[in-house]
């Protein structure tokens, strides 16, 4: 959570790399990308560059997580930006697999794998 000025913005994922010593913004879209997306997760780099990054990390990586893209919009829509953005599309599971698998079924495929181990 974030307030500025007294109105409040919320990141979806916040991480802090260890090794590379970064913070990571992650902003999950369930819709087609849109520019506006890369507008509003500039916005979000920068309020963590500015409020939590220390002089010894390194600069704040953006990442937005899309349904789907078309890859000339995103080019269009970073092309002006000096910031560490990247767009990725992700896959989600099919309807009739909206939930994991049934308990006995993950049993027994768990079973079968150890199975196959041990000959």
């Amino acid at each position: 959570h974030f307030e500025v000025d007294g109105d409040d913005f919320f990141v979806d994922l916040l991480f802090f790399h260890i090794e590379q010593l970064r913070y990571v913004v992650i902003e999950l879209k369930s819709t087609k990308f849109d520019p506006r997306d890369a507008g509003q997760l500039s916005f979000y780099v920068a309020l963590v560059e500015d409020r939590l990054r220390k002089a010894q990390h390194h600069p704040t990586v953006g990442m937005l997580l899309v349904a789907d893209k078309n890859e000339s919009v995103v080019r269009y829509a970073l092309a002006g930006t000096t910031q560490p953005i990247a767009v990725s599309r992700y896959d989600l599971l099919p309807a009739e697999q909206a939930a994991l698998p049934a308990e006995d079924a993950l049993t027994r495929a768990i079973g079968l794998e150890l199975n196959k181990r041990q000959k």
